[in-house]
C-alpha cells in the first residue's frame, strides 16, 4: 500500500469517526441561562464631543432555539428578558444620569465542529448573523433635558462558544458574542427636540446555558 492510500484510508476514517458526533441535520436545541451585556469602554460623545457618555454592563436571563438545517449547521435566535442600563453622561465638571432598557434579539447561522478527540468530546462553534436592539423607558435626570430616546439598532453580530455534553442531548454551554449596536440619541431642551448624537455600545455578550436537543 503506498503512503498516499495510507492517507486517504486514514482521512476517511477520521470522516467516518468524526461524523458519528455530528448534530444531524432536523435536529432542535434549547438554551436556557445567563448572559452579561458589556458595553464598550469609550461609548462615544454626544453635542459635538461637549458629552462623554458611559453605559454599564448588565446580567439577565436569556434563552435561545437553534434549528440544525443540515450537519452541523444551525440557525440561532437569541432572545432575553430586558437589559437595564445606567448611563453616565459627563460634560466637564458636570455629570448627569440617565438610564434605559432594551431587548437585543439575536439571529445566527452557525457551524458546530465535531469533537476531533477533544476531553469529552467538546464541541466548539461559531456563528454570524444579525441583531435587532429596541430601547424602550429611557429617562434621563436633569433640569435641563427630558425625554431622552435613543433609536433602534440593526446590526452585525458574532458568536463563539463550546458546548461541554454530560449526556447523549445534554450539554453545559459556554459562549461569548460581539454585537454591533450604536444608536442615535435626543433630547427634548426649552420644548424643543435636539439630536444629539450617536452612543456606540457595541458589547461582548458572555454567557453560560443549559443546552438540550431533540
Amino acid at each position: 500500500m503506498t503512503k498516499l492510500q495510507s492517507l486517504v484510508l486514514a482521512a476517511i476514517a477520521a470522516l467516518t469517526v468524526n461524523t458519528a458526533f455530528a448534530i444531524p441535520a432536523g435536529t432542535w436545541s434549547v438554551a436556557a441561562g445567563a448572559h452579561m451585556v458589556d458595553p464598550k469602554s469609550n461609548n462615544g460623545t454626544l453635542a459635538n464631543g461637549a458629552i462623554d457618555v458611559d453605559v454599564d454592563s448588565d446580567i439577565r436571563p436569556t434563552i435561545s432555539g437553534e434549528y440544525f438545517i443540515a450537519n452541523n449547521v444551525g440557525v440561532e435566535l437569541l432572545a432575553a428578558i430586558p437589559f437595564h442600563h445606567d448611563i453616565t453622561l459627563t460634560a466637564g465638571n458636570t455629570t448627569i444620569d440617565a438610564k434605559t432598557q432594551h431587548l437585543p434579539p439575536t439571529l445566527s447561522l452557525q457551524y458546530h465542529f465535531d469533537g476531533y478527540n477533544m476531553p469529552m468530546n467538546v464541541k466548539p462553534f461559531v456563528g454570524v448573523g444579525v441583531n435587532y436592539t429596541t430601547f424602550f423607558k429611557e429617562k434621563i435626570y436633569s433640569d435641563t433635558y427630558e425625554n431622552l430616546k435613543l433609536d433602534d439598532s440593526v446590526g452585525v453580530a458574532g458568536h463563539i462558544g463550546l458546548d461541554i455534553p454530560f449526556k447523549p442531548t445534554e450539554s453545559f454551554r459556554i459562549d461569548a458574542r460581539y454585537m454591533d449596536i450604536k444608536t442615535d440619541a435626543s433630547v427634548d431642551v426649552a420644548g424643543k427636540t435636539l439630536d444629539v448624537g450617536e452612543v456606540d455600545i457595541s458589547p461582548w455578550v458572555y454567557g453560560v446555558a443549559f443546552v438540550k436537543q431533540f
